[in-house]
């Protein structure tokens, strides 16, 4: 539901329509000056010298002529127009030019000169220099109501809202419900500050939200702005910095100096910085020796969050999901003095969201968001939100008065390897090895007893590049890993390259995604999680970036000697190849049941969780 802006937008965005207008007026206006006096100034085509004009009037060529002033245009027997100027001054013409248009009984016409001198003075300069003193009028007129800056660039964009505003609130937001208590705490405190103060306690004065994107950062915060009776300014932190030196620190001082005129009349206000790690990088790195904009606009937030002057009433809500490069004064206790951390939500929490998102939607009976939520692990708040969209576009697509299970699960393979493309035509003999290799998964993954449960087989091609996908979901949430469990998802992973050497006796690139994913998960046993007897319980690695970002993890080589590195490079290919071999063999015992599946695979491309127990028949197969 769209709501009305505040006034005080309305007048903000009316005076920059204005000054826009203004701009184009002045420019356009220029423009057709110029336009004019290079086209007073082209001389015409038709255009001859004196010379030649006498030339052919002696030769008895000139039918008529009208003169005006020095300026003389006529036509030639043969109908070419012609002009030309008189050498002489304007107004007295060549004395003999008369008796010889006479004598060869040319036609002419004598016209009264028009002095435009003036006219065109006034157009050319006096008009261009009115028009840049009205512009300057206005320019200070708006300096003198918005304050020193020019053209108000110091002036914050930030945005009002109010509790009529937003009508997002806290019972919108699920799934995070620990953070939620967490925030509530500020809204309870701008509504009664006498609980708190009566004990000596004081709010935060800032509070900043970190996590991964799509968590509900920005949620938490309209839901703030929707419950607390107080004005809520918002604004990101991209919009502080510009190419102008000074106008970041001037918007944060402009900022701050609206939300403390607020406080007069309310019990305090909250500022909300969006992407706040857009201007609280980490000083020291800028261009200039640390005198750039962006670091000036930092010191100036700084200084207005805990400077000289006390800043009781301000409540300070960001937003980032790269906490690691915020600067280490912007996070100590004084400014940011409580940092939440936003997580993915657990498959309680992603049932909670889910409920949230089909409130609004016609759900059939067969849908089950506690088993929706158990098949979406790794999803957050705006995966979800996105996965009932796209289950609802895919229901009226079919032309469906509800929306079914059928819709949500082919929602979740949208979401995750893309959308299907019927268009895609896959040779025979390409079709049978796809077939194969997700058979080898599949067929592995229900063999190793540490495994994950497969969930769904599939051989349609979705997205870039997934010609096909085999699912493994977990039964229930899981943060921590055993060894074991680990080399049971690297010998699944094989499974796909280890088939097709078996059943076809050679290679294909097809395995380039899993080698990828098998080589990193080795690596981080290795490195990080100590899982190898010749490293030993050791952690060589680090993470380049944030763990919310999911950043690749390097190997500091300056930290140990090259033989280390040799023997971890070791390492890994053993485990590698050991969690193959056993892919292997595994495939080599069952090659028939292989068999069954890829040509089941095949002939209907699309297996589910159930199928595949009816179709392969595996608990007497399972291992002890």
């Amino acid at each position: 539901m769209n709501n009305p802006l505040n006034p005080q937008d309305d007048e903000q965005r009316r005076k920059n329509r204005n000054f826009r207008t203004i701009i184009l007026l002045v420019v356009a206006g220029i423009f057709v000056l110029i336009l004019l006096q290079t086209f007073r100034s082209n001389p015409s085509n038709n255009e001859i010298s004196y010379t030649n004009f006498v030339s052919q009037l002696q030769q008895g060529e000139v039918q008529s002529v009208t003169i005006r002033g020095s300026q003389v245009k006529g036509m030639l027997i043969s109908g070419k127009k012609f002009s030309t100027m008189l050498p002489t001054n304007p107004g007295t013409p060549d004395s003999s030019l008369a008796p010889l248009l006479q004598k060869k009984n040319v036609k002419v016409v004598y016209k009264q000169q028009e002095d435009r001198s003036f006219i065109w003075t006034a157009l050319l300069y006096i008009v261009p220099m009115a028009l840049i003193f009205l512009f300057w009028l206005w320019m200070l007129r708006r300096m003198q109501g918005e304050g020193t800056n020019a053209l108000s660039f110091g002036r914050s964009p930030a945005r009002t809202f109010n509790k009529e505003y937003s009508k997002v609130t806290f019972k919108d937001v699920a799934g995070i419900d620990e953070v939620k208590e967490e925030v509530e705490e500020i809204v309870e405190y701008l509504r009664d500050p006498q609980k708190f103060v009566r004990l000596g306690a004081q709010i935060p004065k800032g509070v900043l939200l970190v996590g991964a994107p799509g968590t509900g950062k920005t949620l938490l915060a309209r839901a703030i702005a929707g419950e607390a009776d107080v004005p809520f300014f918002s604004i990101s932190g991209s919009d502080f910095v510009e190419m102008f030196v000074g106008v970041g620190a001037a918007r944060v001082r402009d900022l701050f100096r609206r939300a403390k005129d607020e406080t007069k009349s309310k019990n305090g206000v909250i500022v909300f910085i969006d992407e706040i790690d857009a201007v609280g990088r980490k000083r020291g790195a800028g261009i200039g020796g640390g005198h750039d904009e962006r670091e000036q606009t930092l010191n100036q937030l700084l200084s207005e969050m805990d400077g000289f002057e006390k800043n009781d009433h301000v409540i300070i809500l960001a937003a980032t999901n790269r906490s690691d490069i915020l600067d280490a004064a912007l996070l100590r206790p004084g400014r940011f003095d409580r940092r939440i951390v936003v997580p993915p939500p657990d498959m309680k929490g992603r049932e909670a969201i889910l409920q949230v998102h089909a409130k609004e939607k016609k759900l059939g009976p067969d849908v089950d968001l506690a088993l929706l939520a158990r098949r979406t692990p790794g999803f957050v708040g705006a995966d979800l939100e996105n996965l009932c969209n796209e289950a609802a576009l895919l229901a009226a697509r079919r032309d469906k008065s509800q929306i079914e299970m059928k819709d949500f699960e082919d929602s979740i393979d949208r979401v995750i390897a893309g959308i299907e493309r019927k268009g895609h035509l896959i040779r025979e003999e390409e079709k049978k090895r796809i077939a194969y290799h997700e058979a080898g998964h599949a067929l592995v993954g229900k063999l190793m007893p540490k495994a994950d449960p497969i969930h769904r087989i599939s051989i349609v091609p979705r997205g870039e590049s997934a010609l096909g996908y085999t699912l493994q979901i977990p039964l229930e949430e899981k943060y921590i890993y055993t060894k074991e469990e680990l080399l049971a998802r690297l010998t699944g992973m094989l499974g796909g390259r280890a088939a097709e050497e078996v059943v076809f006796g050679d290679l294909s690139t097809g395995a380039y995604d899993d080698l990828k994913k098998s080589t990193e998960i080795a690596k981080r046993m290795v490195v990080s999680y100590g899982m190898s007897e010749r490293i030993g319980p050791l952690s060589l690695g680090r993470e380049n970036g944030n763990v919310f970002l999911g950043e690749d993890l390097v190997l500091n080589h300056q930290e140990h000697s090259e033989r280390l590195s040799s023997i971890i490079d070791e390492e890994i290919k053993k485990i590698i190849e050991s969690c193959h071999q056993q892919a292997k063999e595994l495939l080599s015992e069952h090659v028939e049941l292989l068999t069954r599946l890829a040509n089941k695979l095949l002939e209907v491309e699309v297996i589910e969780e159930d199928q595949l127990d009816q179709l392969l028949d595996l608990p007497s197969l399972q291992p002890a």
